[in-house]
């Protein structure tokens, strides 16, 4: 269904999110899962079938697909001499995590601890590694940096 074709004898939601995304699609699924309240999921882009999607190191067919990227570009950057900086952002069923290689990078821990630091209580890596832990589905099994049982799965690489 198109924006464009609401009309007010369409039901009503409890919640609207803008993008399906992996943010988007995680909310959207939470607030759902109870089955108490309804939500419309909005993405810009198509299904995510397209077949570099779900190919290791198939990203590099999709940076230059419009149909699933965004094609933004830097500003010219002084630093560059002027250069404009590609940067892929995704515009399909998963959002940005749909095009980026299948790869599941966290972050560095000592970022985390910087934003604590900086006041942004409870963002230190100790405070977000159990949430980290609870999303993962890791397939060599639970240790002290990862978890099993989430709704993402995470492999190593073969």
């Amino acid at each position: 269904m198109t924006a464009n074709s609401l009309a007010p004898t369409d039901p009503e939601f409890d919640y609207i999110i803008v993008g399906a995304g992996s943010a988007g699609c995680v909310l959207a699924n939470r607030l759902s899962a109870n089955g108490k309240h309804s939500v419309l999921l909005l993405e810009a882009g198509p299904k995510d079938s397209n077949i570099w999607i779900h190919v290791p190191l198939g990203y590099g067919k999709l940076f230059k697909e419009k149909s699933v990227n965004w094609m933004y570009q830097t500003e010219p950057e002084p630093e560059l001499k002027g250069r404009q900086v590609f940067q892929p952002r995704g515009k399909t069923l998963g959002g940005s995590s749909s095009i980026n290689g299948l790869l599941y990078v966290r972050g560095q821990h000592e970022d985390y601890d910087r934003w604590r630091q900086r006041g942004n209580t409870g963002w230190g890596y100790d405070d977000v590694l159990p949430y980290f832990k609870k999303a993962e589905n890791q397939t060599r099994g639970a240790d002290q940096f990862h978890g099993t049982g989430g709704p993402l799965p995470v492999s190593n690489m073969v």
